[in-house]
């Protein structure tokens, strides 16, 4: 979740490429912006694919 500044700054109309959100939320490496979240947009939604060995 990000702080009343941080989230003034996040985009509204599209997803966030690692180097926009990098500036203010620390995530693994691989992670991606996939949804914003309508009611909330200070909340956001990551997601990382699973290891090669993890997938069907």
């Amino acid at each position: 979740m990000l702080s009343k500044e941080l989230s003034k700054q996040v985009p509204k109309t599209h997803l966030m490429f690692e180097e926009e959100w990098r500036l203010g939320v620390q995530q693994r490496l691989g992670c991606v912006h996939y949804m914003i979240h309508e009611p909330e947009l200070h909340i956001l939604l990551f997601r990382q694919s699973l290891p090669k060995d993890q997938q069907k």
